[in-house]
């Protein structure tokens, strides 16, 4: 006997008629109505398997990395699952329905990336105004050395000779 959810479907070569099995469409929508309802795993757990590598071949092709890629899974799918309750199925399939999900979790990560290198290029000016910090302080030792040489100079032998020991040799003022 086919049950409603089936219907029926003539057989090549032979013109028989035969029960067909559920649409993927009819389970997809129905695990996700599973996952709204009674937060049911096994039905989340469908929704990954059928979704998860199409998902992932979107993502590479969107981002070019599978990293990325793996991330759009996940937020997808974690969306799925949050939001599963919003899902109505007289509006659409669920197959639309998740898409729109990934869609909007590839516009976010799009977003977070553009922002992202903002930040990075922001980040790689630091090294530069580090780089010619160093310049100037190098430079500004240099003079403070010559400063300090001419000022030594002025000094009677033994206090430059102390002053050196201390301040230059690391010795003590024993030493």
């Amino acid at each position: 006997m086919v049950s409603q959810q089936q219907s029926l479907r003539c057989e090549p070569n032979t013109g028989k008629y035969a029960a067909m099995p559920e649409t993927p469409s009819t389970e997809l929508r129905e695990a996700l109505v599973n996952v709204a309802q009674s937060r049911d795993k096994k039905s989340f757990a469908y929704l990954f398997e059928y979704f998860a590598p199409k998902i992932k071949r979107f993502g590479i092709k969107q981002f070019g990395v599978e990293a990325q890629a793996m991330e759009l899974v996940q937020e997808t799918l974690t969306s799925v699952w949050r939001k599963a309750h919003l899902y109505n199925s007289d509006k659409g399939a669920a197959t639309t329905w998740v898409y729109t999900v990934m869609r909007n979790a590839s516009f976010d990560m799009l977003r977070k990336m553009k922002s992202n290198k903002e930040e990075n290029i922001s980040e790689d000016i630091w090294p530069l105004l580090n780089e010619s910090e160093d310049t100037n302080h190098e430079y500004s030792d240099h003079l403070e050395d010559q400063q300090i040489k001419r000022y030594l100079d002025k000094l009677p032998q033994a206090q430059r000779e102390v002053v050196r020991g201390v301040y230059f040799q690391d010795m003590s003022q024993e030493q």
